[in-house]
């Protein structure tokens, strides 16, 4: 039987639309490979601003996603999704499109990591720089004005002392110039409002978790888990007790704490924990220079946050 005129058409049209959708299906599954800025940050994506065209992707992270930063030429170490911080430049390798990509392999610099993090928990390194060498400025000129008592003998150290000076007076120009791109860089960042939030205080060089608090982190952990797109900020603290390097690698260890009983015992996922952050001495909630003063110090601040782009949706 010779099929009819309306029997061909129908038939060409669904063919066209299959092959249409076909098409667009490979377009949306393509392989994808991108270089840029993580500019947000929730448990499941993030968003970052590519290098070329400096477009907004977002990016899934899923189980099988692998994070890794560079060992030589050939290797690469696996990292943890927690490293994943806004601030951070990273490669993704994956499928998706032009705006929306299911990550494979996540690739960082671990010196990008280090300055992410150091922005992330409160602390400027080119700060801390331009401190020290405005110390050293102010050394330089008193021995200058000791040196003038006797100019004819020391001036050698004179002339030394003046091209320190200059030196640190260069190198406080590039430091604020770092400070200006740093903090314009991050300010950029999305804004998070926090939903839910805790406090665990810890004795004297301790690191333990005092049943009420856990009792606390467990509340604070339900409350997270029902908010879509949530991460969870952790900040550890120390009094002013103890070395500065002793009271840095305390407040990390009270942190690593409360993030191991947030993954062990309130089941929240790895990827919805940012890379905590270890303040040592630094912003105290009460002076120091008492026992309850110290005793509010040792402690480690829990944030639930919602980026407001992800809130605003909900």
């Amino acid at each position: 039987m010779k099929p009819s005129r309306r029997s061909v058409v129908a038939l060409t049209a669904v063919l066209c639309i299959l092959c249409a959708g076909l098409a667009y299906g490979a377009s949306d599954g393509k392989k994808v490979k991108i270089t840029g800025l993580i500019t947000a940050r929730d448990g499941e994506t993030f968003t970052m601003k590519t290098v070329k065209g400096a477009t907004n992707v977002v990016v899934a992270l899923t189980d099988d996603t692998k994070v890794q930063s560079p060992v030589g030429v050939f290797r690469h170490s696996e990292q943890s999704v927690t490293a994943l911080v806004p601030g951070l430049q990273v490669s993704v390798e994956g499928t998706g499109n032009d705006t929306r990509v299911v990550a494979k392999t996540i690739t960082f610099n671990k010196q990008n990591l280090l300055l992410a993090e150091t922005i992330q928990a409160g602390l400027n390194p080119t700060q801390q720089q331009q401190a020290a060498n405005m110390s050293n400025i102010a050394a330089n000129k008193e021995d200058i004005s000791t040196n003038q008592q006797d100019i004819a003998a020391n001036t050698v150290q004179t002339a030394a002392n003046r091209e320190q000076i200059e030196a640190n007076q260069e190198q406080i120009a590039g430091n604020q110039q770092e400070i200006q791109a740093t903090t314009q860089r991050f300010n950029e960042l999305s804004e998070y409002d926090t939903t839910a939030k805790a406090t665990v205080y810890f004795a004297s060089g301790s690191y333990n978790i005092s049943d009420s608090d856990k009792a606390a982190l467990s509340v604070l952990a339900t409350t997270a888990v029902g908010t879509k797109g949530y991460i969870i900020q952790v900040k550890g603290f120390a009094d002013s007790s103890g070395n500065a390097a002793m009271n840095q690698q305390l407040s990390m260890d009270r942190a690593q704490a409360v993030v191991a009983y947030l993954l062990q015992n309130c089941n929240v996922p790895l990827r919805h924990i940012v890379a905590p952050g270890a303040m040592g001495i630094a912003d105290p909630a009460a002076p120091n220079e008492t026992a309850d003063g110290r005793a509010d110090n040792r402690r480690v601040d829990v944030k639930v946050l919602v980026n407001r782009g992800v809130a605003g949706g909900m």
